[in-house]
């Protein structure tokens, strides 16, 4: 299956990623041959080189570069925080209108064995700002309680630290819906009982800020939400309070 692609040129090419493929092939899953990485090579035929990575669940922008180069250069933008990023994400509970979950993180390495991923290092500072853009009640019990209460949400990580999102949410009692690792097995459970066709990690990265390396004009790409994901929200628009 062919990627859907926002934008190319002689340096660089901007996707769409899909929900479940990984960015690149990982020690974990070296067998794997599907992978963003070998799509684009053999889509573009040219050689691609990551810049950044979305979680293999997440969908949305992705940025790969022709050359090592100008892959140094924009991956540069990324750890400096100089790039703009726009998440969606639905979250179990009803979140404030707005916040800043400040919550520094320590790195995680992935690793063999019952727990894939592994903390490892010091804290490192991290930042998350949101915006509720609607909350629903949907009327089917979860757990010990009558009704599940979901919010859909904007978000902008300044930084860009492993599960930022995912983590940080967790961290804030309002884990995603849909994430397997740090999302409520009692949620997830029901999603995936009343919307089977439709289950996945409930997070899409919107849109990307930043700057061509080469050309130097300031690059906004947008991509939109997956079909799994507008087809949860029309469902869910039913029950907006």
């Amino acid at each position: 299956m062919t990627l859907d692609i926002l934008f190319q040129d002689e340096h660089l090419v901007v996707v769409n990623k899909p929900a479940g493929l990984l960015v690149h092939r990982t020690h974990l899953a070296k067998d794997e041959e599907d992978a963003v990485v070998q799509r684009l090579r053999d889509q573009t035929g040219k050689w691609v080189f990551p810049v950044h990575r979305l979680d293999r669940g997440t969908s949305g922008v992705l940025v790969m570069a022709f050359s090592p180069q100008v892959a140094r250069l924009l991956a540069a933008q990324f750890s400096s925080s100089k790039t703009d990023k726009i998440y969606h994400c639905l979250v179990r509970g009803f979140c404030d209108e707005m916040g800043v979950i400040d919550y520094p993180l320590a790195k995680l390495n992935e690793q063999k064995g019952r727990s894939r991923f592994k903390i490892e290092g010091t804290e490192r500072d991290a930042e998350t700002h949101f915006t509720r853009l609607a909350q629903y009640q949907f009327p089917i019990p979860v757990s010990r309680y009558d009704s599940m209460r979901l919010s859909w949400l904007e978000v902008k990580p300044k930084q860009g630290r492993k599960h930022q999102i995912r983590r940080h949410f967790k961290h804030q009692h309002n884990p995603l819906v849909g994430d397997s690792c740090y999302g409520c097995r009692h949620i997830n459970k029901v999603v995936k009982e009343i919307w089977p066709d439709d289950f996945r990690l409930m997070l899409h990265a919107s849109s990307l800020q930043f700057v061509h390396p080469i050309t130097h004009q300031t690059m906004t790409l947008k991509a939109q939400l997956s079909d799994k994901i507008v087809n949860v929200l029309s469902r869910l628009a039913h029950y907006q309070v």
